[in-house]
């Protein structure tokens, strides 16, 4: 009876987890390419690119220096007075304002809002070198990890990753492949999978049905419509 009890308290509690998961998701505003706007307790913005709408973030996330990821005009599209700007050494000299750098392993919270730097490199290319010291973000919202996981190929630093919601490249030719991206979310298990990086530069919408697919019945794949 006692096993019983608790078998169901803790299933009732993973379930939760769950819905809180997915209740996160409209929190999720996916903008295209890697530009996410998640609003929870701050506005926060990753990687913005080909902004649409002016808007005033808390935070705003960006992985490395390339123009699609470190946008000036666009990040002066969401700059307000107390915006913070998290981004590495080389992308912090195109930019002005509040501006806070970091490399792979930092760790710092900002506007509340906690923020590890991770490792993002490709391994059998050249376009983002380890050497770089690029990276990716896990930043916590409403109780929940979220990673962005900027341009990168499938690592091994994933398998040490804890988080609740991924968001992952899956175009290839710069970052990994769909399926390469596959094996990543099986690493890293994530409640929910986002895909990203696609549709823009290169890459389409059959890579992230492949993403999808592929991870059926292991882990929870939503495709966001790009607003």
């Amino acid at each position: 009876m006692i096993f019983i009890i608790f078998f169901v308290i803790t299933l009732c509690a993973g379930n939760a987890e769950g819905k809180e998961d997915k209740t996160m998701l409209n929190e999720i505003h996916w903008l295209g390419h890697d530009t996410f706007k998640i609003t929870g307790e701050k506005i926060i913005y990753t990687d913005p690119f080909k902004i649409k709408k002016t808007d005033t973030a808390d935070v705003i996330l960006i992985t490395h220096d390339h123009f699609d990821h470190c946008s000036p005009e666009d990040v002066e599209k969401l700059q307000g007075s107390a915006t913070v700007i998290v981004t590495t050494s080389d992308c912090a000299e195109k930019l002005s304002g509040r501006v806070k750098t970091v490399k792979p392993g930092d760790k710092i919270t900002v506007q509340g809002i906690e923020i590890e730097a991770v490792p993002a490199y490709n391994i059998d290319k050249q376009f983002h070198t380890k050497d770089q010291d690029w990276v990716g973000y896990i930043f916590t919202v409403r109780g929940k990890r979220i990673y962005i996981a900027g341009d990168t190929d499938y690592i091994p630093e994933m398998k040490a990753l804890d988080v609740d919601i991924a968001l992952l490249p899956v175009s290839g030719t710069y970052v990994m492949t769909a399926d390469e991206a596959i094996k990543a979310a099986l690493d890293i298990k994530p409640n929910i999978a986002i895909p990203m990086h696609y549709g823009a530069i290169v890459g389409t919408e059959k890579d992230a049905e492949r993403f999808k697919q592929g991870l059926k019945g292991k882990v929870d794949v939503r495709r966001l419509k790009e607003e």
